[in-house]
């Protein structure tokens, strides 16, 4: 039988999702782990989106296949017994077998946490992006839409990108303040390595006052990474959910 999970993590003390050489610390791996002792087995899984080191995921999809008969509840709290405390199963539910957590996912949805205060913050430092410059939040605005629809994002697009196109459909961007705190929340049908964290440090360009609203439509036109702004930083950066 398929069976499809929720995960939740803090990706500070992470390398990433993906299973690495021996002693690197990843989220499937202790996912893995945690679930084959639940299924008496070794189980492999298969996510959604995968995340680079110190990234964070509020419901990560993920689905593995086993022979052993258990209750979801068993899954999630078994399974969150097996886990460490930055990594959580949230829900478990048996799906069909053709169900694939990132095959037959149509629309991703991340969002991007800045702490736009002139004082750093000890307590969320791990959690966002701290940007202590002034951000006029209206130009970030109207130069993201300019990256609504389909296009070709090879401009935000990281070098070690295997996605086999750079053409992507973007469906939402908004961005809001609230007291110290910046969001941007972002919906794609999927989306290339950092392209999230390449889009939000071109608008940062933009919020600075450094570079004009229509220059983000002059990057996107380019097609060239170099044209666009630096990476942003991943603590910032969250998982929110994958569509099916």
């Amino acid at each position: 039988m398929r069976i499809a999970l929720g995960v939740e993590y803090m990706g500070t003390n992470f390398h990433g999702w993906q299973l690495q050489k021996s002693g690197i610390r990843t989220v499937q791996e202790v996912v893995e782990k945690a679930l084959s002792k639940i299924a008496n087995h070794p189980v492999r899984v298969f996510c959604s989106g995968r995340t680079d080191a110190g990234v964070h995921a509020i419901e990560q999809v993920i689905h593995f296949e086993t022979q052993s008969d258990r209750e979801d509840d068993a899954w999630i709290f078994g399974g969150n017994v097996n886990l460490p405390h930055d990594v959580n199963f949230t829900w478990a539910k048996r799906v069909d077998d053709d169900f694939h957590a990132r095959f037959n996912a149509v629309a991703r949805r991340y969002n991007y946490k800045i702490h736009n205060s002139r004082i750093r913050s000890a307590i969320i430092g791990h959690h966002s992006l701290w940007e202590p410059r002034d951000l006029n939040i209206d130009d970030m605005n109207q130069a993201a839409q300019y990256l609504l629809g389909k296009h070709d994002f090879s401009a935000f697009r990281g070098s070690l990108c295997q996605a086999k196109s750079p053409i992507k459909t973007i469906e939402f961007i908004h961005i809001t303040k609230n007291n110290d705190e910046v969001l941007l929340d972002i919906k794609a049908n999927a989306f290339l390595h950092h392209m999230v964290r390449n889009i939000v440090g071109t608008l940062l360009k933009i919020g600075r006052g450094e570079k004009p609203i229509e220059w983000i439509e002059a990057v996107l036109a380019s097609k060239q990474r170099k044209e666009a702004g630096a990476t942003a930083q991943p603590q910032g950066l969250y998982f929110i959910k994958a569509f099916y």
